[in-house]
C-alpha cells in the first residue's frame, strides 16, 4: 500500500485519492473529491463534494506557537471544514480550524492560517499568506503575494491586487503596550486596493472605495473615493460605472 488511511475515516466510494497520503483519524471525504499525491489530511478535517485537492497539500495542521507569539493563541480548535466543489492548489497549507466555503479556489504555495473563515466563490491567489483571526466575505480575490494580517476582515466583492501587505502592529514588536492593540484593517464592500499598497494598522477601507497602486494607507478611506500617494490623500470620486451597484452582479 501506497496510503496510509486511518480505519475511521469515512471516505465517499466516489472519490479519487493519489500516492504516499496520510489521512488521519476521523477525517471525511465526500463524493467525487480528487485528492493528489503526497496529501497530509489531520484529524478531523471534512471535505465536501466535488472538491479537488492537488499534490503535496496539508489540511488540518495544528497552529505553531513561538514563545514569543503575540496571536497564536492555545486554545482547542474545530476540524478544518472545506467546502462543495472547492479547489485547493498544489502545496497549500490551510491550518485546523478554518473554515472555507463552497467553490473556494486556494491557489498554488498559498497559507490560510487557524480561526479564518471564507465565504463562498472567494479567490486565494498563488502565494497568499492569511493570519489567524482573518474573515473573507464572499466574491472576493485576493491576488499574487497579498499578505492579510491578522485580526483582518475583508467583505464581499473585495479585490485586492498583487503584493498588497498590511499590519496589525503599531508599536512594531516593541514594549508590551502593543498586545491591547493589536488591530488588523477592514475592507468593506466592494473596496479594491491596487497593486503594492500597504495599509496601516486598524485602519478601515471604505465600501466602493479605491486604494490606487502604491498608495500608503495611514487613515481611514471615505466609502466611494478614490486615493492615491504617500501617505494616501484624496483624489476623486469612483466614477459612478465603476460602482458595485451598476455591475449587475447583485
Amino acid at each position: 500500500m501506497t496510503n496510509i488511511i486511518d480505519k475511521t475515516a469515512i471516505i465517499d466510494s466516489s472519490a479519487r485519492i493519489g500516492e504516499f497520503c496520510v489521512i488521519a483519524a476521523d477525517v471525511k471525504i465526500g463524493a467525487g473529491c480528487v485528492i493528489g499525491n503526497g496529501v497530509v489530511i489531520h484529524r478531523g478535517t471534512i471535505i465536501g463534494d466535488g472538491s479537488r485537492i492537488d499534490d503535496h497539500v496539508v489540511l488540518g495542521k495544528l497552529p505553531m506557537k513561538a514563545a514569543t507569539s503575540a496571536t497564536t493563541k492555545d486554545d482547542e480548535l474545530p476540524p478544518l471544514r472545506i467546502g462543495d466543489n472547492c479547489i485547493i492548489g498544489t502545496t497549500v497549507i490551510i491550518y485546523r480550524g478554518a473554515v472555507i466555503g463552497n467553490r473556494v479556489m486556494v491557489a498554488d504555495l498559498s497559507s490560510v492560517r487557524e480561526n479564518v473563515e471564507i465565504g463562498d466563490f472567494t479567490i486565494i491567489g498563488r502565494g497568499v499568506t492569511v493570519e489567524n483571526f482573518c474573515r473573507i466575505g464572499k466574491y472576493c480575490k485576493l491576488e499574487t503575494n497579498v499578505y492579510l494580517t491578522a485580526y483582518s476582515e475583508v467583505e464581499d466583492r473585495v479585490f485586492i491586487a498583487p503584493c498588497v501587505a498590511t499590519s496589525n502592529d503599531n508599536f512594531i514588536g516593541r514594549t508590551k503596550e502593543r498586545f491591547k492593540h493589536f488591530k488588523g484593517v477592514i475592507i468593506k464592500k466592494g473596496g479594491r486596493v491596487g497593486v503594492g499598497a500597504v495599509i496601516l494598522p486598524g485602519k478601515t477601507i471604505g465600501s466602493d472605495s479605491l486604494v490606487a497602486a502604491g498608495a500608503l494607507v495611514t487613515s481611514d478611506v471615505v466609502s466611494r473615493k478614490i486615493v492615491v500617494g504617500i501617505p494616501a490623500r484624496e483624489f476623486r470620486d469612483v466614477p459612478q460605472e465603476q460602482l458595485l451597484e451598476n455591475q449587475g452582479w447583485e
